[in-house]
């Protein structure tokens, strides 16, 4: 992807604000990439990632940053939770899976795009099959004039499958016996899913009466997709191209890094399982080659974002190798009452154009005064200071508690303005902040 990194930042400033930090760190390892996929082999192969540690607390944008650039890039891209994997031999799944998951995404990236190449093909394949199940054929000796009268009637009907007239019409239609449900279970052994796809095959063969279902034409045409995609597209070269990406462009985010790490006044330092994942992490990290069921792919020049709070660990808590595959360190601000403000106001998409475009279906017209907004951001501020800081997800709660009523009530403001005034942000919260217990339950 050739963005510049001036043009990531400014990117993500539409969705994150402040953070300038890690936005130009994350921004110069993606331009990297793009510069060392630009040079010969032998000096492409010497460069190494440089992977990146983000220490944050919750809610001041690790994650959004992280969801931003998977909208924002085409390259495979996942984003799991360290967490959630355990050492291998005991039960949860292992660190392998991760990079089968981002193959599985790295296909659908390149299949998607495949169709997109060839979406007349598929578009007329679906409209011929749907087309044959309406107009049966003509009798074998048919007349000529028959046959232009049957040719004229088939253009005709696939003129109106196409616009849409026929989709409520049902159709029996036989979905091919090769047409198998694909097993992406990434926890399972390369060759253990094969096995499960083998037996899909083989019981979708005998099974082959099942395949004729009775549907709607326009649910045909969603469920003979796949089968034009599999006969249209070279599902080899799909997967050559796919495991090439993730091989040389993939992003993983691993979030939660801190819940793996082993302070010395955790009770868990005698936990196998915490240092174990970190250890089963580290050859990921460093470089190795896993076993997919695409095939083998080598994570040597896959980019790694770590992100954690690091409230109870510190990065050094993890182990010494693990801290050495992480060279880029950057450190996430504390949200302020400002940037809670300039989150509500400056960001795309922001919560109250959410709130008022969710209330507009209703027929209302919502509206924020100024001094509102800046009395929920001060707000906010304040039970993130008394209570557990959890950023700016804060907003999300306070809103919600301000416009509850609003909300259930939408019917009766039909075709009227509804302004969010400073006297209803005090009147709905000033009671909850200032109680620190309530605060604790309720914001």
């Amino acid at each position: 992807m050739n963005m510049t990194p001036k043009e990531i930042v400014s990117y993500l400033d539409k969705y994150v604000i402040s953070q300038k930090n890690a936005k130009k760190t994350i921004a110069l390892a993606l331009r990297t990439r793009y510069r060392r996929m630009q040079l010969d082999d032998e000096m492409r192969q010497e460069i190494k990632p440089k992977n990146i540690l983000m220490i944050g607390s919750t809610g001041v944008g690790k994650t959004e940053i992280s969801r931003r650039l998977a909208k924002m890039m085409k390259v495979p891209f996942i984003k799991v939770e360290a967490s959630k994997y355990t050492e291998v031999g005991f039960v949860g799944r292992d660190v392998e899976s991760m990079i089968r998951d981002l193959v599985v995404n790295s296909i659908s990236i390149v299949k998607a795009e495949q169709e997109e190449k060839n979406r007349e093909k598929i578009e007329n394949y679906i409209i011929n099959r749907i087309t044959e199940k309406l107009v049966p054929p003509l009798p074998a000796g048919a007349s000529e004039s028959k046959k232009d009268d049957y040719q004229r009637l088939l253009e005709a009907t696939e003129r109106r499958v196409e616009s849409g007239e026929m989709d409520d019409k049902i159709i029996e239609i036989e979905l091919e016996s090769n047409m198998t449900i694909e097993f992406n279970d990434t926890n399972l052994p390369p060759e253990m899913a094969k096995v499960q796809e083998s037996f899909s095959k083989v019981f979708s063969t005998l099974n082959k009466e099942e395949n004729k279902k009775e549907v709607t034409v326009k649910d045909a045409k969603v469920l003979l997709r796949q089968e034009a995609s599999a006969k249209l597209l070279d599902m080899n070269s799909v997967t050559a191209e796919a495991l090439r990406r993730a091989e040389n462009g993939g992003i993983i985010f691993l979030d939660e890094i801190d819940k793996i790490a082993l302070s010395e006044k955790s009770q868990a330092r005698n936990d196998p399982s915490k240092e174990g994942v970190q250890r089963d992490l580290l050859p990921i990290v460093e470089g190795s080659s896993v076993s997919t069921k695409y095939g083998t792919i080598n994570t040597d020049h896959i980019l790694f974002i770590a992100a954690g709070a690091f409230h109870v660990s510190k990065p050094s808590d993890l182990i010494p190798e693990l801290q050495g595959r992480f060279p880029l360190r950057v450190e996430l601000e504390a949200l302020t009452e400002e940037t809670l403000y300039a989150i509500l106001t400056q960001t795309e998409n922001s919560l109250l154009k959410q709130y008022e475009a969710l209330l507009g279906v209703e027929g209302m017209k919502l509206t924020f005064e100024d001094e509102a907004v800046r009395a929920i951001a001060k707000l906010s501020h304040r039970a993130n200071e008394t209570a557990e800081d959890i950023g700016a997800r804060r907003l999300h709660t306070v809103l919600e508690r301000i416009l509850e009523d609003i909300s259930f009530n939408a019917d009766e403001y039909k075709d009227q303005e509804f302004v969010v005034t400073k006297e209803l942000v005090h009147e709905k919260l000033d009671e909850v902040v200032e109680d620190d217990d309530l605060a604790r339950y309720i914001l």
